[in-house]
């Protein structure tokens, strides 16, 4: 569904993208991720034609991004991190302003009004103002407007932002039932690594390259083995005992030691055992996506902003104007 090869994309002397290659298949739900500044919003900026790329080539449901831009267009629906619903507007309203601006037939236009308020639970709302409605149900209704054109391809940013996690985990069950029933491929940015795990694959990009591409579980196997976090009186001797006895390098973050070993249970009372420095605390946990985040980019995914296509809004924004 997506095919991107070689993609680069300089602002002057910076370059924002060096040289991106990957594929998203037909039904797929891919995970891009990667800290401020490493080229993830310019490429997506790219796939929606939002930004030229300076060299390289971008199809999108068999177009090309540049060339064929406005048929590319008319293939995606966008869900932005901010709202962009009229709260003034009932929901249908919001809807039917939508399907003018993409020019749905006026023969479907209310059979898919109808279809898309129903699929997100909303359909006895739709002549409620929008203003009314609290934060997941206004995230459904943009995502039923993201679909209202039948899309070849949704890109959520930040889908579930702010949302308490029973909305998240209702939000993500509804996105996991329209793909299977839709059969529409998804394009997710998010900072919650647990949704991450939502993923059939994810891609992790820094420095303008991705550095890491594969499912969850595999991606997860680069840490090597379990995680261990403790807390010592002096973290500094700590981390040297251990890499004197144990052969280990400890990371330190956030006021604690960060171990990776590939048995952790056997490990811990080797390590407790063996420490001079008395321990404050000490715990021991499967890999996350949030290692991996941090092992390949030296940074935590909450060292980085939460939105993703900050660009891609601006360029919207100017456009509407």
């Amino acid at each position: 569904m997506i095919e991107v090869r070689e993609i680069q994309k300089s602002f002057g002397e910076v370059e924002a993208v060096a040289g991106v290659t990957f594929d998203v298949g037909g039904g797929e739900i891919f995970g891009f991720l990667g800290p401020n500044g490493a080229g993830k919003t310019t490429t997506i900026n790219i796939l929606c034609t939002l930004v030229r790329p300076t060299s390289g080539s971008a199809a999108l449901a068999g177009y090309d991004v540049v060339s064929k831009a406005s048929e590319v267009r008319a293939s995606i629906g966008i869900v932005f991190q901010d709202p962009s619903l009229d709260e003034r507007l009932s929901a249908y309203e919001n809807l039917i302003f939508h399907a003018l601006v993409y020019s749905v037939p006026k023969d479907v236009r209310e059979e898919r009004i109808a279809s898309a308020l129903d699929m997100v639970g909303l359909w006895e709302r739709r002549r409620d103002i929008v203003r009314t409605f609290s934060g997941g149900m206004k995230r459904r209704l943009e995502i039923a407007r993201g679909l209202l054109h039948h899309p070849k391809v949704l890109f959520l940013d930040e889908p579930t932002l702010g949302l308490d996690p029973q909305t998240r985990n209702k939000i993500w069950e509804f996105v996991h039932d329209l793909r299977e029933k839709e059969n529409i491929t998804i394009f997710l940015t998010t900072h919650y690594m647990d949704e991450a795990e939502n993923c059939n694959r994810i891609a992790i990009i820094d420095h303008g390259r991705i550095i890491a591409l594969d499912t969850p579980a595999k991606l997860k196997t680069m840490v090597g083995g379990d995680v261990i976090t403790l807390s010592t009186a002096d973290d500094e001797a700590a981390a040297e005992q251990i890499k004197e006895l144990h052969g280990l390098e400890a990371t330190a973050q956030d006021a604690k030691l960060i171990l990776e070993v590939p048995d952790g249970e056997k490990f811990l009372a080797p390590l407790v055992r063996s420490l001079d420095t008395p321990i404050n605390s000490i715990s021991l946990r499967r890999p996350t996506l949030e290692d991996v985040f941090l092992k390949l980019t030296g940074r935590t995914i909450r060292d980085e902003s939460a939105g993703a296509l900050d660009s891609m809004r601006s360029h919207v924004r100017m456009r509407r104007r």
